[in-house]
């Protein structure tokens, strides 16, 4: 799969745990495309989990978080997943993300 509109830069702690963050603004008309792909890449993150979903803190393996919001005709979505590098690293191959 190849990601048109999620453009993710990633992050490690130094410890093992990454975290891949996303953003795409768009106007109306691309909306429903960004979300396709904010759904692909958590289908994607689930089919390939590296344990359980859940807050790190809490003793999940990995996590994702999604917010929108709108500004007159944009809406610009952010997508971050938190988990294992090399777990995310692999996922964002599959992806064919450019992190």
């Amino acid at each position: 799969m190849q990601l048109h509109y999620l453009i993710f830069d990633a992050s490690d702690d130094g410890e093992g745990t990454g975290t891949w963050e996303a953003m795409a603004s768009v106007r109306s008309p691309d909306l429903r495309a960004v979300m396709a792909e904010v759904q692909a890449v958590l289908s994607c993150a689930q089919a390939n989990e590296p344990g359980p979903r859940g807050p790190l803190d809490d003793g999940g393996d990995w996590d994702a978080d999604q917010q929108s919001s709108r500004s007159g005709e944009w809406t610009t979505v952010t997508l971050t997943l938190t988990g294992p590098w090399a777990w995310g690293e692999a996922l964002m191959h599959e992806l064919g993300s450019n992190n």
